[in-house]
């Protein structure tokens, strides 16, 4: 198999299951999206849901994260770690709505592996962040409390930020800037954790 036209085929996949959710897209919309017959796509995949698996084992490579975390592992101030995880998280999705969506569309079509993506997508920030609270605690820069829940809660926070943004931009009136939501928001949850 080309690996440029498993490129190809996997990122139409991501932007047309993205776009429409998995049930609603055929396989001749995947083929035609790449400029290939359905038996050329079947040379490369053996049905729709291997092509749909592919696609979100790809999901991680989107992300690149592991600078940022290997960069604010150390860092011992809570704003700085809270306002760049959101940063990276805002970013990421402003560039790559059709992920999201992807998550969206898998979770409430209870895909058999809505968990995995889910998990996969948002479980490294959150599993990130409880980390380093871990660490603050232990090293008594913030007060007691259940950690994993406060970064359940901030990554979900921003994700919900990020959505609205991106995806619901001006439903609800006003839109925010990430800078102004940022600024808002992680001063709540740090004020709320630091000692």
């Amino acid at each position: 198999m080309s690996p440029d036209r498993k490129h190809q085929i996997i990122a139409e996949s991501l932007r047309l299951f993205g776009r429409h959710g998995y049930d609603k897209v055929t396989v001749k919309q995947l083929a035609d999206a790449c400029g290939i017959t359905e038996p050329a796509l079947y040379r490369h995949f053996a049905s729709k849901e291997a092509i749909y698996s592919a696609v979100l084992d790809s999901l991680k490579s989107f992300q690149n994260y592991a600078e940022l975390f290997t960069r604010l592992e150390r860092e011992t101030d809570l704003r700085v770690i809270l306002k760049e995880l959101a940063g990276h998280i805002w970013t990421f999705f402003t560039a790559h709505r059709e992920i999201y969506r992807l998550l969206l569309y898998s979770t409430l079509g209870e895909h058999d592996r809505a968990r995995e993506v889910f998990r996969d997508i948002r479980g490294p920030y959150v599993q990130f962040l409880t980390a380093q609270l871990d660490r603050l605690y232990a090293a008594g820069r913030i007060k007691q409390r259940n950690n994993e829940i406060t970064a359940r809660c901030f990554v979900g926070m921003v994700f919900d930020c990020a959505l609205s943004a991106t995806m619901w931009r001006g439903f609800l009136g006003k839109t925010y800037k990430p800078e102004e939501v940022m600024a808002n928001n992680v001063p709540i949850f740090a004020d709320g954790l630091l000692v």
